[in-house]
């Protein structure tokens, strides 16, 4: 195991820092976890080009510690204690987190509750900047180190923002398919196993629901402790990483379109199943997954969907494949689906 624990080898003094850090979108979904955010199962997601969080942390040494957050320049005091909390959690891997106020401004490209994680985004934007000012106060430079404690620091903030530290296809949790993957940080995906047919993707999000979701991921993930079917659910996840992993290297579309939706339907399935069981997909969101349906069967283009805990649906489509076509088709039957004609355009960032 590395060693993320900080040590005493430090000098504090007045810092401003800023760092931008993607979303990302699961293709093999994590649905459960364990304490510590310890991942139930592993999980391999995209990370975003556009969707970004830029997240400026100003740290006055000596001060008393506090923490003071501005969200698109309005302050959020609820912000605010969630991050003292997290900042208090992991002294012990940043010895001098507590030893000043900071004052920290963020914001989203993307707007907010549109299906896009934010969570994933901030915690990593956040991660990043503690790396950054853990260097300037350690004196100790070693990038790849400081990439991977990020991600470990991002992931005990949100579990999936740890994968938004890199690019490409990006793995978290241990499996025997990824060689070094790991439960406590993400890791690349390598890329001389990903056929060139998988690296250049649009992902546009169509805004079917834009308010706060009925139940929060963080409830969602505590109901599969008590999920009847949350085990054989585990080792599906397993399976499928050994199926994508060769669909992966052989670029076969067909397949990967089935992989991609299979996940995102289990996702809420599993909510469905769950004690009290609930329904985060609304009606615009079984449209347009019938429409999406009856489209790829008409035309046999490769546009296909994948959905993050909630009703929005992220459209998946390759660049360069008919995509005047599938954009078309999106403006013209889907749009129609969303709360407020809303649609947020992506690509895969590799």
């Amino acid at each position: 195991m590395e060693n993320f624990f900080g040590s005493n080898d430090y000098t504090v003094s007045n810092k401003k820092v800023s760092e931008s850090c993607p979303s990302n979108i699961a293709l093999i979904k994590y649905w459960g976890k364990y304490e510590n955010q310890i991942p139930a199962n592993p999980s391999i997601s995209y990370t975003l080009n556009l969707c970004k969080t830029n997240t400026e942390i100003e740290f006055v040494a000596g001060d008393t510690f506090s923490v003071q957050t501005f969200l698109a320049g309005n302050e959020e005091s609820k912000f605010a204690e969630k991050i003292e909390k997290y900042f208090k959690n992991i002294e012990e891997y940043l010895p001098w987190i507590l030893k000043g106020k900071y004052i920290i401004r963020t914001e989203n490209t993307f707007p907010h509750s549109s299906g896009i994680a934010s969570s994933a985004s901030g915690f990593g934007a956040i991660a990043k900047c503690l790396m950054e000012l853990d260097e300037q106060f350690s004196g100790k430079v070693d990038q790849d180190f400081k990439l991977r404690k990020a991600s470990f620091l991002a992931r005990l903030g949100s579990g999936s923002a740890c994968r938004s530290l890199y690019d490409g296809l990006v793995v978290w949790g241990e499996t025997k398919e990824v060689s070094g993957s790991s439960d406590l940080f993400a890791v690349r995906y390598p890329n001389e196993g990903i056929h060139e047919v998988f690296r250049n993707f649009n992902d546009w999000v169509l805004l079917i629901h834009e308010g706060e979701k009925s139940v929060s991921s963080t409830v969602g993930h505590g109901l599969m402790n008590t999920n009847p079917y949350a085990e054989r659910r585990f080792q599906e996840a397993h399976e499928n990483f050994a199926t994508l992993k060769t669909i992966l290297k052989n670029g076969d579309m067909a397949a990967f379109i089935k992989m991609v939706e299979h996940e995102a339907l289990t996702l809420h399935a599993m909510m469905m199943m769950s004690e009290p069981a609930f329904i985060l997909m609304k009606s615009g969101t079984l449209a347009v997954i019938n429409k999406i349906w009856q489209f790829r069967k008409e035309t046999s283009l490769p546009l296909f969907f994948t959905l993050d805990a909630g009703a929005n649906v992220h459209l998946l489509f390759p660049a360069n494949i008919d995509e005047d076509k599938i954009q078309e088709f999106i403006i013209r039957e889907l749009i129609q689906h969303t709360q407020n004609n809303g649609v947020v355009k992506d690509v895969m960032r590799f």
